[in-house]
């Protein structure tokens, strides 16, 4: 049996790196980035030099570390063809709910916002941006993402009452949350599964509630519907 090549350590704490910068809300000074990693500050320092080089990090003007505009190019080659099709249908339900709309995919044990659209028009509104991720374990998209997962496959930690509410949205067809990934927000979110079988999920999220659940959900619904469509599903 052919053996397994090692992994390069440098490039999984350059990954890290990356990761830590996209979950955090402000920039990051090299000690935060060290302390993530668990590694000395010189190593952090080599490693975030090497990613500057190539665009995907930038300091501010205190020389705190964010991403660079290079990972957004990177980003915008990820699923292109699904981010294209979903756009417009993500574009028009926000228009038509005064919510922010996304689409957010399975990674491994996370959900991964990959497109989102605030409303035009709406008075407040909540951001999503793209990247953010939190466990699947939690929030709407996490529930309609696992309704299309086997019970078995569940991850270990879902507890009880969550396992319930993915029954119930299996049974639906959609979920929802209220203050599961951030206090104070709902979501709700209806199931999606790719051409390439992966799943995802289109959702909304918002502070009050101006429409009745059900028709939130039956308007994701005809976003997931179209874009499957679009993209051969």
């Amino acid at each position: 049996m052919e053996e397994k090549a090692p992994a390069s350590q440098t490039l999984s704490r350059g990954i890290r790196i990356l990761e830590t910068l996209a979950d955090a809300r402000e920039p990051l000074s090299i000690d935060d980035v060290a302390h993530h990693l668990g590694v000395h500050r010189s190593v952090a320092y080599r490693l975030v030099r090497t990613l500057e080089e190539h665009g995907l990090v930038v300091r501010d003007g205190n020389g705190r570390l964010a991403l660079g505009a290079r990972m957004a190019a990177l980003a915008a080659g990820v699923a292109h063809d699904l981010q294209a099709e979903a756009l417009p249908e993500l574009t028009a339900a926000a228009n038509d709910l005064g919510m922010t709309c996304f689409l957010s995919i399975l990674d491994r044990d996370e959900c991964v916002t990959l497109a989102s659209v605030e409303p035009r028009h709406a008075v407040a509104s909540v951001a999503q941006r793209p990247g953010t991720r939190h466990p699947v374990t939690v929030g709407a998209p996490g529930k309609a993402i696992l309704s299309l997962v086997a019970e078995p496959a569940w991850p270990a930690d879902l507890d009880d009452e969550h396992r319930a509410e993915v029954r119930l949205g299996r049974e639906r067809g959609w979920a929802t949350s209220h203050d599961e990934v951030i206090a104070g927000l709902r979501s709700i979110a209806v199931p999606l599964t790719l051409p390439t079988g992966e799943r995802a999920a289109i959702a909304v999220v918002y502070l009050s509630d101006p429409h009745p659940d059900a028709d939130i959900a039956a308007r994701l619904t005809a976003v997931a519907s179209a874009i499957r469509s679009a993209i051969g599903g």
